[in-house]
């Protein structure tokens, strides 16, 4: 199947907005420290980037969890396949996703997260479906709401190809029209 690429936002708007959430989370956590916990594989360059520009005093940790497989659509089934390597009791935690749309996975973080004993959880996210929620779920730090398309870059994949793109493109296949 053959794909080509479209760009959403461009890697100026990116950066701009990472810029403005780490600023607004450096306020929110003045005089504190927090542990960001990102998911792999898709967050990691929006954690990167976000975490550089976070004033307060920040720790990292990776999880990596599993609900797309090699498909366009969530099957809905969360697993965890790497878990926390340090413990987060007592610590306030920021959850950092690449992309919410269900909000399964972000919701079944946080509850999970909440049995490890940490004191908060927050959520953040470069991209928001929000017209594709399936559970109550309040993102705290939200990069951009987009439409619901498949998107790609800055992290995201589709089959594990396109994640260098530095801007947010939407992925169109064969027989897609467009924009």
């Amino acid at each position: 199947m053959a794909e080509h690429i479209t760009e959403m936002i461009s890697e100026q708007k990116v950066e701009q907005r990472i810029r403005e959430l780490g600023e607004q989370i450096s306020r929110d956590y003045a005089g504190k420290e927090i542990r960001l916990v990102c998911i792999l594989k898709g967050a990691s360059f929006f954690m990167c980037e976000l975490a550089k520009r976070i004033t307060v005093p920040v720790s990292i940790d990776f999880m990596q969890v599993s609900s797309y497989g090699g498909a366009t659509e969530s099957c809905g089934t969360v697993r965890i396949r790497h878990d926390l390597d340090e413990s987060i009791e007592g610590l306030d935690v920021i959850i950092v996703e690449d992309i919410v749309d269900s909000g399964r996975t972000l919701a079944f973080l946080g509850d999970f997260l909440r049995s490890k004993g940490a004191k908060s959880i927050r959520y953040c996210t470069l991209l928001d479906k929000p017209e594709r929620r399936v559970v109550d779920l309040k993102v705290d730090y939200t990069g951009f709401v987009v439409p619901d398309e498949f998107v790609v870059g800055y992290g995201m994949d589709y089959d594990q190809k396109y994640r260098n793109l530095p801007y947010i493109g939407v992925i169109h296949f064969d027989g897609d029209k467009a924009k």
